[in-house]
């Protein structure tokens, strides 16, 4: 316990100036494999040190302390430590031992999902990924486990936050994978599904050695998103229940796709993507009234009923109603006769506000083609990657080609 209470000495008169924190850095990795070994009877030496100055050396007391078994009273007393630690840390300090900080906030993860609280955790893990990262283009380890505390505690709001901005730089491909596939369900928890799409075909997408399981999960709500936003199907086979699903949602037949969905329900309620179903059979409603709009000027609301297949008159009314809200349809309903008068786009695009929009999205373009200049320019130099292009390069022999053009007859 002498060499814990040095520590402490030492930690309290090295967290000063960057070069102290460096020699204390060096400290601390030769006395990290004492400190998990009393970790037991490191709790009381906290209360020693102040989160807001000594930063790292208080990481890795936290971390040796934290580091067994944790029982639910237990996560009580160490959800509020850790999240006074992330809320008061220093960055500079903190991204000295990345590692050990990204452990220590999965595990106040662990801890706020043990009190079944998930709430709790959201704001200081945002925190946390905040003081993580190098810049806002940097996708850290701890965006995933953001997200899931986002979608377990329905605050969808807080992880659109950084859904919002754009990836350069990951550190590890399952963190990708994770951060599209829970982006992905708190847009559709949104209902926003072009942005869900968007996630989810970046999982399926992604390079990857083997089909993994989260690959295989994102595919079968991109089948399904794909359907509520446009109607179809994007991508081949892997999943088959959602591929025939898909196939009867193409006939247009509302009681084919419900007999379909009543004898998988067992299937979709296991994948938990029932409720998605159920928005996809509902969406196909809003795809028959579209269709109707390319063929007709004006239609009564029973026609409408009719060929959509639904009820009556009224249900008919509150569907278009709702899509003329939402703007997915342009029309007018005269109530007096029940007609509706379908009537073009009548964007002109050339208001403030859509000027404003589309020169956002040049200037966004813009900044994604320099990104994509520097990232070629820098792989052009990388020594690895011209190591493995002269490779490859070898593999042909000039003999193998005809350099005398050949003449053919037209």
């Amino acid at each position: 316990m002498n060499s814990v209470e040095g520590l402490v000495n030492q930690i309290q008169g090295l967290s000063t100036t960057a070069s102290d924190v460096l020699s204390l850095q060096n400290l601390l990795k030769q006395a990290d494999d004492s400190l998990h070994a009393e970790s037991t009877r490191l709790l009381p030496f906290l209360d020693q040190l102040d989160p807001s100055k000594h930063s790292l050396g208080y990481l890795y007391f936290l971390e040796a302390c934290t580091a067994g078994p944790v029982t639910k009273e237990q996560a009580g007393s160490y959800v509020l430590m850790i999240a006074r630690f992330i809320t008061s840390c220093i960055a500079e300090q903190i991204r000295l031992a990345p590692d050990k900080f990204i452990t220590v906030c999965k595990r106040f993860k662990d801890q706020v999902l043990l009190l079944e609280e998930p709430l709790r955790g959201v704001a200081p893990m945002l925190t946390a990924i905040r003081k993580l990262q190098s810049s806002s283009e940097h996708l850290t380890a701890l965006h995933p486990e953001f997200l899931l505390l986002c979608l377990l505690s329905r605050c969808y709001k807080a992880g659109l936050s950084i859904l919002e901005e754009d990836v350069f730089e990951v550190d590890q491909p399952r963190d990708l994978f994770l951060f599209c596939y829970y982006g992905g369900m708190i847009s559709i928890g949104k209902k926003w599904f072009r942005k869900a799409l968007e996630l989810l075909h970046n999982v399926v997408t992604a390079p990857m050695s083997t089909i993994n399981a989260i690959a295989v999960e994102a595919f079968k709500k991109y089948i399904l998103v794909s359907l509520i936003h446009h109607g179809q199907r994007n991508l081949k086979n892997l999943c088959q229940p959602y591929i025939e699903l898909a196939n009867s949602y193409s006939n247009g037949k509302i009681a084919d796709i419900e007999t379909y969905v009543e004898a998988n329900k067992d299937k979709f309620e296991s994948d938990n993507n029932l409720g998605l179903v159920k928005q996809a059979v509902s969406s196909m409603y809003k795809r028959n009234i579209q269709r109707l709009t390319q063929t007709y000027l004006t239609l009564s609301l029973q026609d409408i009923a009719n060929r959509v297949q639904l009820n009556s008159p009224k249900e008919a009314e509150m569907h278009v109603l709702q899509m003329i809200k939402d703007g997915e349809i342009y029309a007018t309903i005269n109530q007096k006769d029940g007609m509706v008068r379908f009537l073009e786009d009548p964007e002109q695009y050339k208001t403030c506000e859509m000027i404003e929009h589309i020169d956002s999205s040049i200037q966004r373009l813009m900044t994604l083609s320099k990104k994509l200049n520097g990232l070629d320019e820098l792989m052009s130099c990388d020594p690895l990657y011209l190591l493995k292009a002269g490779r490859e390069r070898q593999r042909f022999d000039f003999d193998d080609f005809d350099n005398v053009p050949q003449r053919f007859n037209i």
